[in-house]
């Protein structure tokens, strides 16, 4: 006779297993959520700090010094922050830069509003940027490349309110294409250069920037801003242009056909 096999237990747990594994699938499905948000934190952390060092290495603006202890830290801070935030001056885009200088411009032709009423002044945006003119009638002797010492309070205002900005400042010097033959200076090379550096020494003399924020050059009679065929206009080109720019190349000038306003004009050709 065969030995009697027994009956399976019927038992009421065996949806147990089941929803073991569906608790598992479902931690799974969130672990692989959770590695995707990491990552994409990541990400934009990457992306911040690229677009950070393109701007860097673009030279929009100098990059301010950090402790090494903080600067992961600051970077991720950094990354969090809305794009709409208040940006620091390392962060400006081109539009604002170019209202910022804009609005140096406006502030400089009210506290200068005599000079620019008696033309010794003039500011205009150009394609480098804010370019404040000093008319030699007003600065210089002719000939000369020291400044009218009635001349030292307004280059110091001007130097002063330079300073409190994050830009750079080129000087240039310009003459007229009359020939120079003096003393001093061979030629109106010599008179441009000695003008743009003695205005560079005075603005390091008087400690109102960096010298890594200036730079001088000198252009003879070769970038004039009128006519050579009138006193008027060699008068006009007579002059040391103080050249206010970010670090990139952006087209100020690109806004539309040069306009008056208020002592200055913008101009689309940049002499």
């Amino acid at each position: 006779m065969n030995p009697r096999v027994p009956r399976s237990r019927v038992t009421h747990d065996r949806w147990l297993v089941s929803y073991a594994d569906f608790i598992t699938l479902l931690f799974g499905f969130f672990v692989v959520l959770y590695a995707f948000a990491r990552a994409d934190q990541k990400k934009q952390i990457q992306v911040s700090q690229a677009i950070n060092s393109a701007f860097h290495s673009m030279g929009v603006l100098p990059v301010p010094a950090r402790d090494p202890a903080t600067s992961t830290t600051a970077g991720a801070d950094q990354a969090g922050e809305p794009a709409n935030a208040v940006m620091s001056e390392n962060m400006l885009t081109p539009a604002q830069v170019k209202d910022d200088l804009d609005r140096l411009r406006r502030e400089l032709t009210q506290n200068l509003s005599s000079q620019v009423a008696n033309h010794s002044i003039s500011l205009e945006m150009g394609r480098d940027g804010l370019v404040i003119s000093l008319r030699e009638a007003g600065f210089f002797d002719s000939g000369s490349a020291v400044p009218k010492s009635d001349a030292l309070p307004t280059l110091r205002q001007i130097a002063e309110k330079l300073g409190s900005t994050p830009y750079d400042v080129r000087i240039e010097g310009h003459t007229d294409n009359v020939p120079i033959h003096n003393v001093e200076f061979d030629s109106n090379w010599e008179l441009s250069s000695a003008r743009a550096t003695r205005i560079a020494r005075l603005f390091l003399d008087m400690k109102a920037m960096s010298p890594d924020r200036l730079s001088a050059a000198g252009y003879a009679e070769y970038h004039p801003v009128a006519t050579n065929d009138t006193p008027e206009g060699r008068a006009e080109n007579r002059r040391v242009d103080l050249v206010v720019m970010p670090r990139a190349k952006i087209d100020f000038a690109a806004q539309g056909p040069a306009q008056e306003s208020g002592g200055w004009r913008t101009i689309t050709d940049n002499n």
